[in-house]
């Protein structure tokens, strides 16, 4: 599966409809979900490490994998808003991340690097 075909078939699982634009209701509510489902994953690594001494079980691993797929979810459905293929922005970070490497700037500061 692509992710275009993924963010074709996740949105129709979207409450609002898949409509909005940006700073709708419905756009918002997304940009907020993304921060909350990545809070959880964050949340379940720190409880593993404070709990667990960071050993993952074979449970512990599949419930970060459906947080991880929550979060997945929520940025498809951004892209999506924006009216952008979620396979371009896969695709644009990978060609920013590799002029970042070919340039010695991986481990820099900064967003425009």
């Amino acid at each position: 599966m692509t992710f275009d075909e993924y963010q074709k078939k996740a949105i129709t699982t979207d409450a609002f409809g898949g409509k909005g634009d940006f700073l709708s209701i419905a756009f918002i509510n997304k940009v907020l979900g993304l921060v909350g489902e990545a809070g959880e994953v964050a949340e379940k690594v720190k409880k593993l490490q404070r709990n667990q001494s960071g050993k993952l079980t074979v449970k512990d691993r599949h419930e970060l994998l459906k947080e991880l797929g929550d979060v997945l979810w929520y940025l498809s459905a951004i892209s999506h808003y924006l009216n952008e293929p979620l396979d371009k922005v896969a695709s644009d970070n990978l060609e920013k991340l590799f002029d970042r490497k070919a340039r010695g700037v991986i481990k820099s500061k900064g967003d425009n690097r």
